[in-house]
């Protein structure tokens, strides 16, 4: 039925109006095509919000790797292009096969980060992304095979699972900020000295002042804001080194397979199969969560499409220099937070992503800021992904005993490639593969914890990790 032409309430559930020639229509607020006044600042947002997150995995798997600047810059670049092509998918979608069509952010996700850690520790130099890139191909299409199926499995991944996986992400990852902060070459002279921790702490104390003073938009981005000032307060004492930059080309796409053949190893691809399962139940979560936000329940087709498209993501991802690719949960924050829901705005965020990806000159101002100033960003980064597995441990019922015994367990396994390196050193290399990142340990035992004691034998079973989240 026509409405009455009238504008917009601000925060209101109810559908806003769109003015055609012919006649005043009703058009959802996740389909409304805002006016560019609107659209371009909204789309900055979530540019803002996310841009840390994307550029992060390739920083640290390219300075794992051994890259020079240029190796870490055409990761960046893919890094940015994949994000940019998946994000189009999921909002603008490809008829009922991909995309759940909502304002949905697609890009690599740091959960992978320590399991592929894990592979690059366990491959030559030189044969490590090969390995790293064939594991990823594998849990893509494997991704692909389970989405139609992945509403049964979630049982299997109540809160107190998720929870878990996602508080061992940020721990087990907190020695690459600390080791950021010290220089991030051991081999080099100045390693661990009192200036680069200076920059490192100098850099922390700028985001803790803008979170503390900041407003709005400014305290959204109080991390590129820190890397931007820490860079800034780096270039008097020469720790700022941009002699890369002259030698990033400006424009260029990513080569296939610029870093060698993909290689199949059956330990790496378990390991990343079964973090592939946590980001799927997180891309699900998220697609429920944001529909509730935007008053478009997502249904079961809905998530399979959403599926699909993060599966499609990491299948192909590899062929250009991409990791595994699943939903970016602060991007939900924002729109929960400007209730600005069009899918259109987030459409032209991916669009923004895909031409930042076409330049690798930009990817380059990235990957040459100081390892210190990285090190004070990350702390924050990754310490704020273990607050997020508190948080979803806090609403999975520990109050129960056998709950409390299962995350004590589960993370007591996961701190122990932390804790003691060479804890594994006689295990057979497929187990060292698995076992020996933090991730994989402790979800491989909080699912079978979580199968003895609340499946096995029992006629009622944990509620769905969905609902909870």
């Amino acid at each position: 039925m026509a409405l009455p032409a009238q504008g917009p309430v601000e925060g209101s559930c109810s559908t806003p109006p769109v003015h055609t020639e012919d006649a005043v229509t009703s058009v959802h607020p996740v389909d409304e095509k805002l006016p560019p006044s609107r659209l371009v600042p909204a789309a900055l947002q979530h540019i803002a919000a996310m841009y840390a997150g994307v550029v992060t995995p390739p920083l640290i798997i390219g300075q794992a790797c051994g890259l020079d600047i240029a190796g870490r810059t055409r990761l960046i670049a893919a890094s940015l292009l994949i994000a940019g092509v998946a994000t189009i998918l999921q909002t603008i979608g490809v008829r009922q096969l991909v995309g759940n069509r909502l304002p949905f952010v697609n890009a690599a996700s740091s959960a992978g980060i320590a399991p592929i850690l894990a592979i690059a520790e366990n491959n030559a130099k030189g044969h490590q992304l090969p390995a790293i890139y064939g594991a990823v191909m594998v849990a893509g299409a494997f991704c692909l095979a389970v989405g139609p199926f992945f509403g049964r499995l979630l049982k299997f991944f109540p809160p107190l699972v998720t929870g878990v996986v996602i508080t061992l992400i940020g721990v087990t990852l907190m020695p690459v900020p600390v080791g950021w902060a010290q220089g991030g070459d051991k081999s080099a002279a100045g390693f661990g000295s009192m200036r680069n921790l200076a920059l490192a702490a100098f850099t922390l104390a700028v985001i803790l002042l803008i979170q503390r003073f900041g407003k709005g938009f400014v305290k959204q981005v109080a991390l590129l804001f820190g890397l931007l000032i820490g860079t800034l307060a780096a270039l008097p004492f020469g720790m700022a080194d941009f002699r890369g930059l002259a030698s990033a080309p400006v424009a260029a796409l990513p080569t296939p397979f610029a870093f060698g053949a993909p290689v199949f190893q059956p330990a790496a691809i378990l390991s990343l199969c079964i973090v592939m399962l946590v980001l799927m139940t997180e891309s699900s979560a998220g697609m429920l969560a944001l529909g509730e936000i935007c008053d478009r329940r997502a249904d079961a087709r809905t998530i399979t499409r959403g599926l699909r498209t993060d599966g499609l993501a990491t299948l192909l991802g590899p062929v250009f220099g991409g990791f595994p690719t699943s939903a970016f949960a602060q991007n939900v924050g924002v729109v929960s937070l400007t209730r600005v829901r069009s899918r259109y705005v987030v459409a032209v965020a991916g669009s923004a992503l895909l031409v930042l990806g076409a330049f690798p000159v930009l990817g380059a101002v990235v990957s040459l800021v100081p390892m210190p100033v990285l090190g004070g960003a990350g702390i924050v980064l990754f310490g704020s992904i273990a607050v997020s597995g508190i948080r979803t441990l806090s609403e999975a019922g520990l109050d129960d005993s056998s709950n409390i015994i299962l995350v004590a367990v589960a993370l007591g396994a996961g701190i122990i490639p932390l804790a003691a390196p060479t804890f594994y050193t006689q295990f057979p290399a497929w187990a060292q593969t698995v076992l020996g990142s933090g991730i994989s340990a402790g979800a491989i035992v909080a699912v079978m914890l979580n199968l003895f004691f609340h499946h096995l034998g029992t006629r009622s079973s944990t509620a769905p990790a969905l609902e909870s989240s």
